[in-house]
Formats: structure tokens, sequence, C-alpha cells
């Protein structure tokens, strides 16, 4: 495993293995043992500049490469990981943390949206539409946007920089892609690796591992690329959306959340506690459609809690590597710490710890809280870690209400015996995404993803994922001769 990390520890640029020429290293740590991965030369401004323009070289031949020549690359990606699933797994639980099920259920995820890349590469369609001007052709053409930054999170690293990478590529583009610090390899290069074992040509795809201590806003601010699709926080969205607005670039967003999954009255309970564990716990509660709140009718509250309590109580904490583990570390001392201050906060209020985990290093143990004051600004912020609020609600008339008070609109659950019940609650609540009977952390090839409100601009899969990495052009044809006014 080691030599693996060693072997990836570089930037590639213009399809070149290269070590970075920055000042200082980024040490790519394991999250549950502090065993050093690997050493990364940052890339500097200049390098970044270097990427880009590589991109924009190779993106014109790619572009006008028939679709179907194109797709065959993706096709034998996806082959690549398959054959390499075991190996990819390991990577992921040694570099970021993760358990064994949140490795797989990452992979699988992954492998799903490279299929749906494969069949994107053909979705671009033009049409002719109709003039008021006899003899006019009026012709539109669906074209890539060029090259598109990518900057990927440390959550799912694998999953989400390919998500971006895979149909930007699918469709014509190029692209330049900067994976978290804590996740160079499994977000950054391993991508590069798969992709150019895959036969994609040198240039189109770029990874730099580097930080804004060194480069600033050079990545956001470089006049090639069109498009910059970046998943993270909504504080770094917020900038990274002003600097695109600055120099007329479009921006993808997909942002934080503070999702709630809601039990209702006639909801089946144990059922409900499922998947409210799962929606808060998956991956230490490092996602971003993570259940924070759990709102509970008051009427069953009591059974609701005594069931969720116990359950959580069974979660085993510790090493990621045992497939028995379901709660391993945190990316780093830094959420460790955050998520222990949290609690802190919490508890000063006047809330109560029905279950009050220890941090041990980077292992956080599940802590569960009820009684937060409903004026909490906690109630309405995202806690990335296994910290849940237990909220109860009389009527739907204030489930909503509750649900609704956040600046954040990513995901959402509902829970009830009665289907159409829940499609109405969805209806009234102010996401991107809701879910009747089912847990908060979805995501699917075809289906649109993304928030409203500070949980991001625009989405991504299937349709809006061509909207996302393309553009629209017109090209009118006169057939006859047009008359002109002088």
């Amino acid at each position: 495993m080691s030599s693996c990390f060693t072997d990836l520890a570089q930037q590639y640029i213009d399809g070149e293995w290269r070590p970075g020429t920055g000042s200082w290293d980024v040490i790519d740590f394991n999250p549950y043992d502090d065993e050093k991965l690997a050493s990364i030369t940052v890339a500097t401004v200049d390098e970044v500049d270097q990427a880009y323009q590589a991109a924009a070289r190779a993106q014109k031949k790619w572009a006008e490469t028939n679709p179907y020549t194109r797709r065959a690359v993706f096709e034998r990606a996806l082959r690549l990981i398959e054959d390499r699933e075991q190996e990819i797994a390991d990577l992921i639980i040694a570099e970021l943390g993760g358990t064994r099920v949140k490795a797989g259920f990452e992979l699988h995820l992954a492998k799903e949206f490279l299929r749906e890349s494969i069949h994107l590469a053909l979705r671009p369609e033009g049409k002719i539409l109709p003039s008021p001007t006899e003899g006019k052709e009026n012709r539109v053409y669906r074209v890539p946007v060029g090259v598109v930054g990518v900057i990927s999170p440390f959550n799912f690293p694998f999953l989400l920089s390919l998500k971006s990478v895979a149909p930007a590529l699918a469709l014509g583009n190029a692209v330049v892609l900067k994976p978290h610090q804590n996740t160079p390899i499994a977000g950054g290069t391993l991508l590069a690796k798969i992709f150019e074992e895959a036969g994609l040509p040198g240039g189109l795809l770029n990874v730099v591992v580097t930080d804004i201590a060194e480069i600033g806003d050079a990545f956001l601010e470089h006049p090639v690329p069109k498009v910059i699709s970046f998943t993270g926080s909504d504080k770094v969205g917020r900038h990274v959306a002003t600097v695109c607005a600055r120099h007329f670039k479009r921006s993808v967003l997909e942002l934080g959340g503070n999702s709630a999954l809601v039990v209702l009255d006639d909801a089946d309970l144990d059922y409900a506690v499922d998947a409210a564990v799962f929606s808060r716990f998956v991956h230490q509660g490092q996602v971003c459609m993570a259940a924070n709140r759990v709102l509970v009718d008051a009427s069953v509250a009591d059974e609701f809690t005594e069931k969720f309590v116990a359950k959580v109580r069974s979660l085993k904490v510790g090493d990621p590597r045992d497939p028995e583990t379901v709660i391993g570390p945190v990316i780093n001392s830094a959420q460790a710490n955050a998520i222990s201050g949290t609690v802190e906060q919490a508890l000063a209020e006047g809330a109560t710890a029905l279950v009050r985990g220890s941090t041990t290093n980077n292992l956080v143990e599940p802590t569960v809280l009820t009684g937060v004051p409903a004026g909490s600004a906690l109630l309405r912020q995202e806690v990335f870690g296994p910290v849940v609020f237990l909220v109860p609600f009389d009527g739907e008339e204030e489930a909503v209400r509750i649900v609704n008070d956040t600046p954040y609109g990513l995901s959402g659950a509902v829970h009830t015996g009665d289907i159409e019940r829940g499609v109405a609650f969805a209806k009234r609540i102010d996401t991107g995404m809701f879910h009747v009977n089912d847990g908060t952390v979805h995501d699917e090839p075809i289906v649109p993803f993304g928030g409203e409100k500070h949980s991001g601009l625009g989405r991504l899969n299937g349709e809006t994922t061509l909207e996302a990495f393309t553009t629209v052009k017109w090209i009118s044809v006169q057939h006859g001769r047009s008359g002109f006014p002088f």
C-alpha cells in the first residue's frame, strides 16, 4: 500500500508525472494511526498555468474526436476500476479513514457514474429552429465549454472528483483537477493514473496538488477555464462564486447542508430508526447530505428515542480496516476538535446528552443530544461529524417550520405510513432533494443533484451535467437573400 501512495505522490501535468516545484510539501497522513502515506511537493502558480495551457492545447482535437472513440476510454477506465476494486478500497480506507462499508458504497457509486459518462459522450444534440425570416435556417449546436476546473473535497474524494471529471471529459472538454490536500491520491492522482492507463490522450486531464497558501486564487482566476466545479463548504463556495462571477466564469457549486430526517406520527419506527442512524453516522457524519437533525412527532418521541439511542450505542468505533467498524476516524485533528466544541457548546446552552461519546485522537464516538434550545445557532448550521440533534415537534406545521429554519437546503427525508402525505410534506421543504421513507444520503447518476439556498448553485448528474459542461451556439444560414434597410 505504501508503494502505491509513493508512486502517485506527484503532479500530473500534460501527460507527465513530475514533482511540484513549490517550497513546501503536502503530507498525506492516515487519519486513524497517523502513518505518513506520502509527501507531495506543492504545485506553484506557474505549474497551474502549465496545466491549464496543456488542457487548452489538447481540448480542441479531443472535441473533434468521434464521440464513439471518446466513449471507449471510459469503458476501459471502468474495467480498470473493476479489476482493482479491492486495491482502491484499501487506498480509500487508508487515506481518509473510511470504513469498508463506506469504501464499497463510494466505489459502487463511482462505477455507476462512470457508466453514465459512457452514455453521456453520445448525448449532446443539436436543433434546427424556424425563423421568421424567409430562407433562413437556424442551427443550434451543443458544444463543449472548453476547459473545466474541478475542486474536490475530502469526504468522498474518488467519487466526487470522478462525477465532474468523467462527464466533462466525455462531453469533449479538458480538465484540471485540484483535489483536497487531505486526499490528494484518492481524489486526484489515482484518477489520473486510471485515465492514463485507459488511453486518455495526454493533457486532457491534469492534476495539481497544491493549496491557496501557495497559489492564492490562481486556479479560479486563470483565463483558460470557462467552468469551475467546486464541492465543499458554503464559506469557500461563496468565495469561488464571487471570483468566478468577477471573471465571467460559470460556477457549479455543491455545498454544505443541514438536512433533517422527519418522523411523523404514523411512521414505521423501527425502519425510521435504521434510516436515521445511517443518515447521520455514515462516514462519521462527514457527508453534506447527512441528517444533522432528527425531528420526531411528540406522540412517538419516547419510543423512537429509546430505540434510536440503543442502536447508536451499538455502533462499533475503531479501526476502519475492521469490517465490523461502523465509525472510523474523522479526517484530521482540527475536525475532531471542532466536533468536540460543538458538543460542549450545546451542553452549555442547556442540551442533554443521551449518548456522550469521547474523543481519542481522530476517533470521535457518536453523541446524541436533545433539548437544544430552539433559538440555538447549532440547529441551523452544518455539523460535519457524528453528532445528532433530536428535536420533538407537535404536528406537521411545526415540523415544516423547523426543517426550513436553516440557511441550507440540500437534502432531507420524511417517514410516514402514507406515501402521498410524505410527498405533500416534501413539497413544502426548501431543498433541492427530499426523500420519502428513506435516508437523507442519496446520489444517482441521472437524477439532478444539488441544493437550494446556501447549499449550492446548479445541478449535476444526467441532463443537468450536460447543461453544466456544455454551451449552445447559434449558427444561422441564409439560403436566400436577406433584405437590408440601407
